[in-house]
């Protein structure tokens, strides 16, 4: 039970430390370690961090592909 609790909590909460680390090119474990560190020094930048990454990684694709506005002939 445990287990499956843990694996639960590590593909969802822990994708984001994942995928910074595959863009940056460092292990995910060291994310995770630098992010606690960053917790105990500071007390609310941490999550407000997170948070910010949390929104890129979800809409990594619009932002890719710009905000472009839409027109009336585009409809």
């Amino acid at each position: 039970m445990i287990k499956l609790i843990r694996k639960f909590l590590e593909k969802s909460i822990f994708g984001v430390c994942q995928w910074w680390g595959d863009r940056l090119g460092i292990r995910s474990s060291r994310i995770r370690l630098y992010f606690i560190y960053l917790s105990f020094v500071t007390v609310a930048s941490p999550i407000i961090a997170y948070l910010v990454m949390a929104f890129i990684f979800e809409h990594k694709d619009m932002i890719k592909e710009g905000f472009r506005k839409k027109r009336v002939w585009d409809l």
